[in-house]
């Protein structure tokens, strides 16, 4: 890592333009001389196929904006501004918007949610320009792996928290064992960054499937916004399947389900990540909707507050059920969370001018937060490579009752201090 007093690629470049254009310079001194004020970005999936990861964001912004006033670094009051940008749901996208918080807006720190998609170019980003960046809503496996990653050496400038393939593949083996049904399971594993990793036979589902004794047919990968889900069907059909797992974004989701039903084929157990995470989502299927599976990473039941404002799980998903008259989705924590990191960081900072030392903070967070502990002090389970904090998994299942979905949680053999709301019902 450069050292504090080390110029980054970032001044080099600047100082280069310099001796070519005053501007340029003039620039660089009227930046330097706000020191009290922070800049922080966040790339989140405002439109799009993954908008449903972004759907609690104006309400969490507005939360933690009035939070972060009078916060101090130092003694003296530092006013955090968040730049937010649109990655449109587009790795792409999401590279660009952060390459502009980078170069044109000086952001000191980028922070960013939502799937790989978003996640992992933004970081990518972050760790060419040497800017801080804390990322979240991804499973760390296609978020490290995914980039590059080397466990024995991690990365400089990028930081993760979520929890990961093992603790997904955990908790669906525990509601399926719970369920008593045959254990042949269909997989749907899309061609991307989550669908590559869950889908990986070395480090995916298929290897801890078989060793737990269930049968996987995986038909192959598929491309995002498929219209024609008829020869997964057929093979699942053809295997006796009576799960299906995978990972999917709801249109993907929509589509197969819909066809499943009218193609005759009825499973007993239904458990798939990302699509199946929001009640928009499950409010649109209909009654088609009720008894499906998914992982929950956070909800009002969960035992932990926010260490910005002080308010309960339960409070946060109370306010923000009052403030929008929606239901709770399941981002606001982790969403939330990202900027109790960046406070957190604000505050211990040796130097917010200093991207090396605003780093060497975010690598010294050891705080509590409204989705659990949250640090990257190595040597334990929940640290499992440099640069990743695990975080609490338990299993879910939707209830839909006149037409307004509830998901309750039915599993918490992973984490006993989250409690259960009810057991696993069957579909149909």
């Amino acid at each position: 890592m450069r050292k504090p007093n080390q110029p980054n690629r970032r001044t080099v470049l600047a100082g280069a333009s310099a001796m070519i254009a005053t501007p340029a310079l003039l620039h660089v001194t009227r930046a330097s001389a706000q020191s009290a004020k922070f800049k922080v970005g966040f790339v989140t999936p405002s439109t799009g196929p993954l908008a449903g990861f972004a759907e609690a964001d104006q309400f969490i912004l507005d939360g933690v904006r009035a939070a972060f006033s009078g916060m101090q670094n130092n003694g003296k009051v530092v006013e955090v501004e968040i730049i937010v940008k649109d990655s449109q749901s587009s790795s792409n996208r999401a590279a660009e918007v952060a390459s502009e918080l980078i170069e044109q807006d000086g952001v000191n720190m980028l922070v960013a949610s939502a799937t790989p998609d978003t996640t992992n170019p933004v970081a990518d980003q972050a760790e060419l320009n040497e800017i801080p960046c804390v990322t979240t809503n991804a499973p760390w496996q296609p978020y490290f792996f995914g980039r590059n990653g080397n466990p024995a050496e991690g990365f400089d400038w990028t930081y993760h928290f979520f929890w990961g393939l093992e603790d997904v593949i955990g908790n669906f083996l525990n509601m399926w064992n719970s369920s008593g049904v045959a254990k042949k399971v269909g997989g749907l594993f899309p061609n991307d960054a989550d669908g590559n990793a869950w889908g990986d036979a070395k480090l995916g589902l298929p290897p801890a499937l078989a060793g737990a004794g269930f049968d996987l047919t995986d038909s192959g990968r598929f491309q995002m916004l498929n219209n024609d889900f008829s020869a997964q069907i057929s093979a699942f059909k053809e295997a006796q399947c009576e799960i299906v797992t995978g990972v999917m974004i709801p249109p993907d989701f929509a589509t197969f389900w819909s066809q499943a039903a009218q193609q005759g084929f009825n499973p007993k157990v239904v458990t798939i990540g990302k699509a199946l995470l929001f009640p928009s989502v499950i409010g649109s299927l209909g009654n088609r909707g009720d008894s499906l599976t998914t992982e929950v990473w956070w909800s009002p039941n969960h035992p932990f507050s926010s260490s910005l404002t002080g308010q309960s799980s339960k409070d946060i998903a109370s306010a923000y059920e009052t403030a929008t008259s929606k239901p709770w989705t399941q981002p606001i924590g982790f969403n939330h969370a990202l900027f109790e990191v960046v406070a957190d960081v604000v505050k211990r900072s040796a130097d917010l001018g200093d991207p090396a030392a605003i780093i060497d903070a975010i690598a010294k967070t050891d705080m509590k937060t409204i989705v659990g502990p949250v640090d990257w002090k190595g040597g334990n389970p929940t640290n499992p490579v440099k640069n990743v904090k695990r975080t609490p998994l338990v299993g879910g299942q939707w209830n839909v009752k006149d037409g307004k979905p509830d998901l309750v949680i039915v599993n918490n053999d992973t984490y006993p201090d989250i409690p259960k709301g009810g057991d696993l019902k069957l579909l149909g």
